[in-house]
Protein backbone atom coordinates (compact mmCIF):
# COMPACT_ATOMS: atom_id res chain seq x y z
CA UNK A 1 0.00 0.00 0.00
CA UNK A 2 1.36 3.66 -0.87
CA UNK A 3 2.33 6.00 1.78
CA UNK A 4 -1.09 8.12 0.77
CA UNK A 5 -3.53 4.99 1.04
CA UNK A 6 -1.66 3.93 4.54
CA UNK A 7 -3.08 7.53 5.47
CA UNK A 8 -6.11 7.36 4.53
CA UNK A 9 -6.68 3.95 5.92
CA UNK A 10 -5.90 5.24 9.49
CA UNK A 11 -8.46 8.24 8.89
CA UNK A 12 -11.11 6.13 7.71
CA UNK A 13 -11.23 4.56 11.54
CA UNK A 14 -11.55 7.78 12.78
CA UNK A 15 -14.91 9.57 13.80
CA UNK A 16 -15.83 12.60 15.07
CA UNK A 17 -17.58 13.24 17.77
CA UNK A 18 -19.69 16.35 17.14
CA UNK A 19 -22.45 16.21 14.01
CA UNK A 20 -21.25 19.26 12.89
CA UNK A 21 -17.59 18.06 12.11
CA UNK A 22 -19.49 15.00 10.32
CA UNK A 23 -21.57 17.06 8.49
CA UNK A 24 -18.71 19.04 7.27
CA UNK A 25 -16.46 15.58 6.44
CA UNK A 26 -19.72 14.11 4.83
CA UNK A 27 -20.02 17.82 2.42
CA UNK A 28 -16.03 17.28 1.73
CA UNK A 29 -16.59 14.06 0.32
CA UNK A 30 -20.03 14.83 -1.56
CA UNK A 31 -18.14 17.69 -3.53
CA UNK A 32 -15.00 15.21 -4.75
CA UNK A 33 -17.42 12.10 -5.27
CA UNK A 34 -21.17 12.88 -4.90
CA UNK A 35 -23.42 12.92 -7.74
CA UNK A 36 -27.32 14.04 -7.32
CA UNK A 37 -29.80 11.99 -9.38
CA UNK A 38 -33.26 13.49 -10.48
CA UNK A 39 -35.62 10.97 -11.88
CA UNK A 40 -38.86 12.40 -14.08
CA UNK A 41 -40.68 12.70 -10.99
CA UNK A 42 -38.09 14.93 -9.17
CA UNK A 43 -37.51 12.59 -6.65
CA UNK A 44 -33.44 12.63 -5.72
CA UNK A 45 -31.14 10.17 -5.01
CA UNK A 46 -27.59 10.66 -3.78
CA UNK A 47 -25.28 7.92 -5.56
CA UNK A 48 -20.99 8.10 -4.60
CA UNK A 49 -18.98 6.00 -6.49
CA UNK A 50 -14.98 5.26 -5.55
CA UNK A 51 -11.78 3.04 -6.17
CA UNK A 52 -10.79 3.48 -2.36
CA UNK A 53 -12.33 1.53 0.13
CA UNK A 54 -11.15 3.53 2.47
CA UNK A 55 -12.84 6.43 1.74
CA UNK A 56 -16.37 4.01 1.10
CA UNK A 57 -16.11 2.93 4.30
CA UNK A 58 -15.55 6.03 5.93
CA UNK A 59 -18.45 7.37 3.96
CA UNK A 60 -20.84 4.91 4.78
CA UNK A 61 -20.42 5.18 8.59
CA UNK A 62 -20.45 8.98 8.39
CA UNK A 63 -23.92 8.28 6.70
CA UNK A 64 -24.84 5.99 9.27
CA UNK A 65 -23.84 7.98 12.45
CA UNK A 66 -25.35 11.36 11.17
CA UNK A 67 -28.12 10.81 9.14
CA UNK A 68 -29.12 7.33 10.19
CA UNK A 69 -29.41 6.25 6.78
CA UNK A 70 -27.78 3.10 5.18
CA UNK A 71 -26.39 3.76 1.54
CA UNK A 72 -26.94 0.36 -0.40
CA UNK A 73 -23.82 -0.71 -1.66
CA UNK A 74 -22.56 -2.48 -5.41
CA UNK A 75 -19.23 -3.63 -6.26
CA UNK A 76 -18.52 -3.75 -9.95
CA UNK A 77 -15.31 -3.79 -11.64
CA UNK A 78 -13.64 -0.79 -13.22
CA UNK A 79 -14.59 0.19 -17.47
CA UNK A 80 -10.99 0.33 -18.09
CA UNK A 81 -9.02 -1.01 -15.18
CA UNK A 82 -10.83 -4.09 -15.06
CA UNK A 83 -8.62 -5.44 -12.10
CA UNK A 84 -9.92 -2.64 -9.95
CA UNK A 85 -13.01 -2.32 -7.64
CA UNK A 86 -15.59 0.41 -7.70
CA UNK A 87 -17.90 1.00 -4.65
CA UNK A 88 -21.06 2.52 -5.11
CA UNK A 89 -22.95 3.90 -2.45
CA UNK A 90 -26.45 4.95 -3.13
CA UNK A 91 -29.43 6.90 -1.41
CA UNK A 92 -32.05 6.08 -3.12
CA UNK A 93 -35.09 7.56 -0.85
CA UNK A 94 -35.80 10.81 -1.83
CA UNK A 95 -36.60 12.39 2.13
CA UNK A 96 -33.53 10.94 2.76
CA UNK A 97 -31.13 11.97 -0.23
CA UNK A 98 -33.23 15.87 0.33
CA UNK A 99 -32.00 15.62 3.79
CA UNK A 100 -28.47 14.76 3.54
CA UNK A 101 -28.15 17.48 0.60
CA UNK A 102 -29.92 20.45 2.57
CA UNK A 103 -27.63 19.54 5.70
CA UNK A 104 -24.28 19.83 2.94
CA UNK A 105 -25.27 22.97 1.83
CA UNK A 106 -25.98 21.31 -2.14
CA UNK A 107 -29.68 22.17 -2.14
CA UNK A 108 -30.78 25.93 -1.23
CA UNK A 109 -33.98 26.82 0.74
CA UNK A 110 -35.89 26.00 -2.20
CA UNK A 111 -34.72 22.59 -2.87
CA UNK A 112 -32.74 23.51 -5.50
CA UNK A 113 -29.62 22.12 -6.37
CA UNK A 114 -26.60 24.89 -6.13
CA UNK A 115 -24.66 25.50 -9.17
CA UNK A 116 -21.42 26.34 -7.14
CA UNK A 117 -22.51 25.17 -3.46
CA UNK A 118 -18.55 25.52 -2.33
CA UNK A 119 -18.97 29.28 -0.90
CA UNK A 120 -22.04 28.45 0.77
CA UNK A 121 -20.74 25.23 2.58
CA UNK A 122 -17.90 27.76 3.66
CA UNK A 123 -20.79 27.78 6.68
CA UNK A 124 -20.40 25.20 7.81
CA UNK A 125 -16.91 25.93 8.81
CA UNK A 126 -17.04 28.10 11.50
CA UNK A 127 -15.12 25.81 14.24
CA UNK A 128 -11.68 25.10 13.82
CA UNK A 129 -12.84 21.29 14.28
CA UNK A 130 -15.19 21.94 11.64
CA UNK A 131 -12.38 22.54 9.62
CA UNK A 132 -9.88 19.80 10.02
CA UNK A 133 -12.92 17.84 9.80
CA UNK A 134 -13.73 19.27 5.99
CA UNK A 135 -10.53 18.77 4.93
CA UNK A 136 -9.61 15.41 6.48
CA UNK A 137 -12.73 14.71 3.99
CA UNK A 138 -10.89 16.38 1.05
CA UNK A 139 -7.84 14.38 1.17
CA UNK A 140 -10.05 11.08 1.94
CA UNK A 141 -11.51 11.62 -1.49
CA UNK A 142 -9.03 13.54 -3.61
CA UNK A 143 -5.62 13.59 -1.80
CA UNK A 144 -2.40 12.32 -2.23
CA UNK A 145 1.11 13.05 -0.44
CA UNK A 146 4.43 11.85 -1.66
CA UNK A 147 6.76 9.37 0.12
CA UNK A 148 8.61 11.11 2.69
CA UNK A 149 11.39 8.98 2.00
CA UNK A 150 11.88 10.50 -1.37
CA UNK A 151 10.40 13.48 -1.72
CA UNK A 152 7.39 16.54 -0.12
CA UNK A 153 4.37 16.84 -2.34
CA UNK A 154 0.80 16.93 -1.08
CA UNK A 155 -1.75 17.40 -3.23
CA UNK A 156 -5.80 17.94 -3.39
CA UNK A 157 -7.73 17.65 -6.30
CA UNK A 158 -10.52 19.80 -7.57
CA UNK A 159 -12.67 19.34 -10.95
CA UNK A 160 -12.73 23.20 -11.01
CA UNK A 161 -11.48 26.28 -10.30
CA UNK A 162 -13.37 28.25 -7.96
CA UNK A 163 -13.78 25.06 -5.60
CA UNK A 164 -9.49 25.00 -6.01
CA UNK A 165 -9.33 28.58 -4.93
CA UNK A 166 -12.02 28.29 -1.89
CA UNK A 167 -10.04 25.22 -0.67
CA UNK A 168 -7.05 27.23 -0.78
CA UNK A 169 -8.69 29.72 1.65
CA UNK A 170 -9.71 27.50 3.73
CA UNK A 171 -5.82 26.25 3.52
CA UNK A 172 -4.53 29.73 3.97
CA UNK A 173 -6.89 30.16 6.74
CA UNK A 174 -5.56 27.55 8.54
CA UNK A 175 -2.02 28.63 8.20
CA UNK A 176 -1.25 26.95 4.98
CA UNK A 177 0.78 28.28 2.12
CA UNK A 178 -1.13 26.57 -0.51
CA UNK A 179 -0.89 27.19 -4.22
CA UNK A 180 -2.97 26.19 -7.28
CA UNK A 181 -2.10 24.96 -10.39
CA UNK A 182 -4.13 23.90 -13.76
CA UNK A 183 -3.57 20.16 -14.48
CA UNK A 184 -5.46 18.64 -17.54
CA UNK A 185 -8.96 19.05 -16.62
CA UNK A 186 -8.55 19.60 -13.00
CA UNK A 187 -7.14 22.19 -10.50
CA UNK A 188 -4.60 20.72 -8.29
CA UNK A 189 -3.96 22.83 -4.35
CA UNK A 190 -0.75 21.44 -3.61
CA UNK A 191 1.90 22.16 -0.39
CA UNK A 192 5.80 21.27 -1.16
CA UNK A 193 7.62 22.10 2.68
CA UNK A 194 8.31 19.38 4.63
CA UNK A 195 7.01 21.06 7.73
CA UNK A 196 3.86 21.87 6.33
CA UNK A 197 3.21 18.89 5.32
CA UNK A 198 3.50 17.21 9.15
CA UNK A 199 1.39 20.16 10.76
CA UNK A 200 -1.53 19.17 7.84
CA UNK A 201 -1.42 15.41 8.78
CA UNK A 202 -1.58 16.35 12.65
CA UNK A 203 -4.34 18.85 11.62
CA UNK A 204 -6.39 16.25 9.78
CA UNK A 205 -5.97 13.54 12.74
CA UNK A 206 -3.18 11.59 11.08
CA UNK A 207 -0.94 11.32 14.07
CA UNK A 208 1.14 7.64 13.34
CA UNK A 209 1.77 8.89 9.29
CA UNK A 210 2.77 12.72 11.15
CA UNK A 211 4.96 10.24 13.64
CA UNK A 212 6.54 8.31 10.28
CA UNK A 213 7.19 11.44 8.53
CA UNK A 214 9.05 13.11 11.79
CA UNK A 215 11.18 9.92 11.89
CA UNK A 216 12.14 10.49 8.45
CA UNK A 217 12.73 13.89 8.76
CA UNK A 218 15.32 13.22 11.88
CA UNK A 219 17.03 10.70 9.66
CA UNK A 220 17.89 12.87 6.67
CA UNK A 221 19.00 15.54 8.88
CA UNK A 222 21.61 12.95 10.61
CA UNK A 223 22.36 11.72 7.25
CA UNK A 224 22.88 15.29 6.10
CA UNK A 225 24.66 16.63 8.80
CA UNK A 226 26.81 13.25 8.65
CA UNK A 227 28.00 13.77 4.91
CA UNK A 228 28.57 17.75 5.43
CA UNK A 229 31.18 16.50 8.15
CA UNK A 230 32.65 13.74 5.95
CA UNK A 231 32.53 16.69 3.13
CA UNK A 232 34.05 19.12 5.46
CA UNK A 233 36.65 16.89 6.62
CA UNK A 234 37.46 15.69 3.04
CA UNK A 235 37.85 18.92 1.61
CA UNK A 236 40.58 19.54 5.20
CA UNK A 237 42.28 16.64 4.48
CA UNK A 238 42.73 17.83 0.54
CA UNK A 239 44.10 21.15 1.58
CA UNK A 240 46.26 19.54 4.23
CA UNK A 241 47.67 17.12 1.49
CA UNK A 242 47.81 20.06 -1.38
CA UNK A 243 50.09 21.98 1.11
CA UNK A 244 52.40 19.17 2.16
CA UNK A 245 53.27 18.61 -1.15
CA UNK A 246 54.06 22.24 -2.04
CA UNK A 247 56.34 22.07 1.46
CA UNK A 248 58.47 18.78 -0.20
CA UNK A 249 58.15 20.72 -3.44
CA UNK A 250 60.16 23.87 -2.11
CA UNK A 251 61.90 22.02 0.43
CA UNK A 252 63.36 19.29 -2.42
CA UNK A 253 64.18 22.58 -5.10
CA UNK A 254 66.31 24.27 -1.41
CA UNK A 255 67.66 21.40 -1.18
CA UNK A 256 69.09 20.31 -4.82
CA UNK A 257 70.17 24.22 -5.29
CA UNK A 258 72.06 25.10 -2.14
CA UNK A 259 71.27 22.30 0.60
CA UNK A 260 69.87 22.52 3.58
CA UNK A 261 72.29 24.01 5.66
CA UNK A 262 71.57 27.41 3.78
CA UNK A 263 68.42 27.27 6.40
CA UNK A 264 68.65 28.76 9.59
CA UNK A 265 68.43 26.18 11.97
CA UNK A 266 65.02 26.17 12.96
CA UNK A 267 63.76 26.09 9.80
CA UNK A 268 66.36 23.11 8.61
CA UNK A 269 65.05 21.27 11.69
CA UNK A 270 61.11 21.80 10.15
CA UNK A 271 62.20 20.89 6.71
CA UNK A 272 64.18 17.87 7.57
CA UNK A 273 61.06 16.92 9.54
CA UNK A 274 58.67 17.54 7.00
CA UNK A 275 60.41 15.17 4.68
CA UNK A 276 60.75 12.11 6.80
CA UNK A 277 56.78 12.56 7.95
CA UNK A 278 54.91 13.88 4.56
CA UNK A 279 51.89 13.15 5.70
CA UNK A 280 52.57 14.26 9.75
CA UNK A 281 49.98 17.20 10.45
CA UNK A 282 51.67 20.89 11.49
CA UNK A 283 50.39 19.77 15.07
CA UNK A 284 52.35 16.60 14.90
CA UNK A 285 55.50 18.00 13.26
CA UNK A 286 55.18 20.95 15.89
CA UNK A 287 55.45 17.58 18.64
CA UNK A 288 58.71 16.02 17.19
CA UNK A 289 60.66 19.56 17.21
CA UNK A 290 62.99 20.12 20.19
CA UNK A 291 61.42 21.92 22.27
CA UNK A 292 58.17 21.23 20.50
CA UNK A 293 56.48 24.66 19.15
CA UNK A 294 52.86 25.31 18.24
CA UNK A 295 51.04 24.73 15.01
CA UNK A 296 50.99 28.10 14.09
CA UNK A 297 54.91 28.56 15.03
CA UNK A 298 55.39 25.41 12.13
CA UNK A 299 53.02 26.69 9.63
CA UNK A 300 55.12 30.07 10.32
CA UNK A 301 58.53 28.10 9.73
CA UNK A 302 57.33 26.55 6.61
CA UNK A 303 56.10 29.66 5.06
CA UNK A 304 59.54 31.07 5.67
CA UNK A 305 61.14 27.94 4.27
CA UNK A 306 58.38 28.51 0.76
CA UNK A 307 59.47 32.41 0.92
CA UNK A 308 63.06 31.25 0.46
CA UNK A 309 62.29 28.51 -2.25
CA UNK A 310 60.68 31.80 -4.07
CA UNK A 311 63.53 33.79 -3.97
CA UNK A 312 65.65 30.84 -5.35
CA UNK A 313 63.03 30.02 -7.92
CA UNK A 314 63.32 33.51 -9.14
CA UNK A 315 67.63 34.02 -9.27
CA UNK A 316 67.05 31.38 -11.55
Amino acid sequence: MSFSGEIKEELSTQLSGGRHCRVAELAAILAGNGKVGIDEEDRLSLEVQTENLCLARKYYILLKKTFKTEAAVTIHKNAYLQKNKVYSLLVADHEKARRILTAVEVLDDDGRIRERPERNQLALLHRECCRRAYIRGVFLASGSVSDPKRSYHLELVCPREDRAEVLRGILDGMGFSARVIPRKKSYVVYLKEGEQIREFLGCIGANKHLLAMENVRILKEMRNNLNRKVNCETANLGKTVSAAVRQIEDIRYIEERKGLNCLAPGLRQVAELRLSYPDASLKELGEMLMPPVGKSGVNHRLRKISETAGRLRGEG
